[in-house]
């Protein structure tokens, strides 16, 4: 049996290694800290739960595959929900749009009611061209290994496809083309902070992250999406997999530029390929020597390429036998938008500050399986997220100084917008960036590992498979990026490149 070893338990990691151990390969995981999942878990603090990394699952297609071709069906999909409404949208002016889940006609029929028939025209055309887009990139750029421009161009269609992806257009530039309506604006600005970036900076396709929403739906796990690393876990387990907790990679061995093993508390542990669910920054810079020359391509691209910027976000835990009168509903995901949503993008990129008037994003589960005790049906657990930047004290922010200051005036914005948090408040817990770095090894604790930023963005992340011989990339800061989906597919991305490495060998028969 071919030996694999995966340095890290998160969901491209455990994705990968469990296609791996279905066709064959003898795999050994190597996780850091206590848990598997990465970014991706539910966690309790008292009689609350919360969904402490996404919040929601799009394209779910991705994982039922992956139990699938491992080997039986997804038992989640049992405890999978249609979150409907998928989002509401609250603006400074107090006006709010409710989006309905899987449904494109009924979002235009919400707009045409709150912003008038054009507004709802504009939006139509939006996501056809979004639709595109969807369709021209899904190939080259999402379900296979990262192109090199001589491939793009030597493809099919390849210039019918680059006029539909519009590559020298941003976001922002391209939305201004069908509407300057500034509701709509800020909704499709919104999409570009799921990679952690500046919709002025980032290139137009990023705008398939809303058909791919609005048409594959957003779903829920009744448990908390966290369930999904438990059940993925179990998976790897079930086919041989081996997990070992608590363990830090110290360094990825080569010989003669192959890698060869990784060194774990000291001891050497070989084997024939080395997958890194580690972020890029990690693999490249700290966990393979300084003078190795076939690390420079990737080296290079991580100078050329900018960070994602990271979250600061409240658990709340509310108790609503504390309040009499009206107690404030919330849908499922809420985003109250600020004003000036702009001058959000320069405190986190050009000030490197806390946002001082912050987009809110609220994700309030009506999940009886995220909370317990005594009447638990008064009580509710909300995720409050809003974007920070990066924690680095010598160039930017420190998140280890007041963040008790900061998020008291969150909690204030909160109550101002007649939520009434305070009144009901039973729990606080402050998860800052620096947080996030320590618990999941996030370089600053950024959430997607490279941000989006530039026209060639997509050529600057970390490829599948690496320039040193027998080591892959897999996970949010490799190709195709991050979110729970991409990552899915990266696991999938490695797992055949490795399969083919080997002739295809002990691959089963119904994973054709």
């Amino acid at each position: 049996m071919r030996k694999v070893i995966v340095i890290g338990a998160g969901m491209g990691g455990m994705a990968a290694a469990a296609r791996l151990a279905r066709a064959g390969f003898a795999v050994e995981i190597f996780e850091s800290s206590d848990r598997v999942g990465g970014k991706c878990r539910t966690e309790w603090i008292g009689d609350y739960a919360f969904d402490t990394g996404p919040s929601l699952l799009t394209l779910p297609a991705v994982y039922r595959d992956l139990f699938k071709k491992t080997g039986k069906r997804l038992e989640l999909v049992k405890k999978l929900q249609p979150v409907d409404p998928a989002f509401t949208y609250t603006f400074a002016d107090g006006k709010t749009l409710t989006f309905p889940n899987l449904s494109l006609p009924d979002i235009c029929k919400e707009i045409d009611r709150v912003l008038g028939k054009e507004a709802g025209d504009q939006w139509h055309a939006l996501m056809q061209q979004a639709e595109n887009m969807w369709d021209a990139a899904r190939g080259p750029f999402i379900e296979s290994e990262l192109p090199t421009l001589f491939e793009l161009i030597r493809r099919k269609g390849f210039i019918k496809d680059l006029k539909r992806i519009a590559p020298l257009t941003t976001l922002d530039e391209f939305t201004a083309k069908f509407t300057s309506n500034p509701y709509l604006t800020k909704i499709i600005h919104r999409y570009a902070t799921y990679t952690g970036s500046d919709p002025r900076e980032v290139p137009a396709v990023l705008l398939t992250i809303a058909f791919v929403e609005i048409t594959f739906g957003a779903w829920h796990i009744q448990g908390g999406i966290g369930t999904l690393a438990e059940a993925l876990g179990e998976r790897c387990k079930e086919l041989g997999v081996v997990i070992h907790l608590n363990a830090p990679a110290e360094k990825i061995e080569l010989s003669s530029g192959t890698a060869t093993g990784v060194l774990i508390n000291g001891e050497l542990h070989s084997a024939d390929y080395i997958i890194s669910n580690a972020d890029s920054e990690i693999t490249f810079n700290q966990l393979i020597a300084k003078d190795e020359r076939r690390a420079q391509p990737e080296r290079k691209k991580l100078a050329r390429s900018e960070k994602s910027f990271s979250g600061f976000s409240l658990l709340l835990g509310l108790d609503n036998s504390k309040i009499s009168g009206d107690i404030p509903v919330l849908t499922h995901h809420n985003v109250f938008f600020p004003e000036d949503y702009s001058r959000e993008f320069d405190q986190l990129f050009k000030e490197k500050s806390s946002v001082s008037d912050p987009t809110i994003y609220i994700c309030a589960p009506r999940d009886p399986d995220m909370v317990k005790g005594d009447n638990k049906e008064l009580k509710e657990a909300w995720f409050v997220l809003v974007n920070a930047p990066l924690h680095d004290p010598e160039h930017g922010f420190n998140w280890q100084e007041d963040p008790e200051t900061y998020a008291t005036s969150i909690v204030k914005k909160l109550d101002a917008l007649g939520l009434r948090v305070s009144e009901r408040l039973d729990l606080l817990e402050i998860r800052t960036p620096y947080h996030l770095e320590q618990s999941v090894s996030a370089p600053g604790g950024s959430i997607y590992g490279r941000s989006s930023n530039g026209k060639r963005a997509a050529f600057l992340r970390t490829k599948n498979k690496s320039t040193i011989k027998n080591l892959y990339s897999v996970g949010g800061s490799a190709h195709p990026g991050g979110g729970l989906p991409l990552v899915g597919i990266s696991g999938e991305l490695v797992a055949e490149s490795i399969i083919a490495a080997q002739g295809g060998v002990g691959i089963p028969k119904d994973h054709h």
